[in-house]
């Protein structure tokens, strides 16, 4: 039994009845192209490997071996950070689908890994404090609603399928968590990508403030951003996602036409 370690945020699941339900959500065909992150001690992998094309990638040495050795050639086992893989190095193909078990610390940034590498990627199911995943299915104007909410739901549709107890993990968490399915789309609103994100995560930042006030840290005039009407006397937190790409298009074309 490999120990957990800390460092790497590692709660391990240990209740087969939650194994058996996250199989069964997947939903899996013999061709599917399926990666599990940090598979761990291999308590969900051993339901998965037979039913798919799996892969694992996993960052703990220690696991990797176990992982090696209990499986052998039935399963790919990468040792590797998943925030520096390329979804398509596992899926050349695309159509990549993504389960896990992933650290609390950096749930954040497996999920922008997942929307970076949307065009490799159909769906990611993954395991996660449940207050995040309230964040990524909260309907603006909700105390839940935010940045993630945002990005979420433009980049996919966000579902939660079913809550896990604290209880179900070793070492216990001090929270419980649940279970989210993202599925991308498959295409997405025209908008700059980069100018998208750092126009919510600007206005956020400013979250009691108006989209004017946060507009203001982005080096537009005062009469630039009066300009692009109603929406800047209004609150983040109340701009659903398609409206954050409206309003980043619109910016769009201020710099656009400064540059002109």
């Amino acid at each position: 039994m490999i120990s957990p370690r800390k460092s790497l945020g590692q709660n391990f699941l240990q209740d087969d009845n939650i194994v058996r339900k996250i199989v069964a959500s997947l939903e899996l065909k013999p061709e599917d192209r399926l990666v599990e992150i940090g598979p761990g001690t291999g308590a969900l992998t051993k339901a998965l490997v037979g039913m798919c094309r799996l892969s694992a990638v996993e960052i703990d040495r220690r696991a990797v071996g176990s992982l090696r050795e209990v499986f052998g050639d039935r399963l790919d086992v990468i040792e590797a950070d998943i925030r520096k893989v390329e979804a398509r190095s596992l899926a050349p193909e695309g159509d990549l689908r993504v389960v896990g078990n992933i650290p609390y610390y950096i749930t954040s940034e497996i999920l922008f890994w997942v929307f970076d590498q949307r065009v490799s990627v159909r769906d990611a199911t993954l395991m996660m404090q449940q207050e995040v995943a309230e964040r990524l299915t909260a309907h603006p104007r909700t105390k839940a609603y935010g940045i993630l909410s945002v990005f979420a739901q433009h980049y996919a549709v966000p579902e939660r399928l079913f809550a896990v107890s604290r209880n179900c993990f070793y070492p216990r968490p001090d929270v419980d968590s649940s279970i989210v399915r993202l599925t991308l789309k498959s295409s997405l609103p025209a908008v700059d990508d980069a100018l998208f994100r750092k126009v919510v995560r600007t206005t956020f930042g400013k979250r009691r403030k108006t989209i004017r006030n946060g507009l203001s840290f982005m080096g537009l005039t005062k009469t630039e951003v009066n300009g692009l009407g109603d929406v800047v006397g209004r609150r983040p937190e109340e701009l659903t996602p398609a409206e954050f790409v409206v309003l980043a298009r619109m910016i769009g074309e201020l710099v656009l036409a400064k540059r002109a």
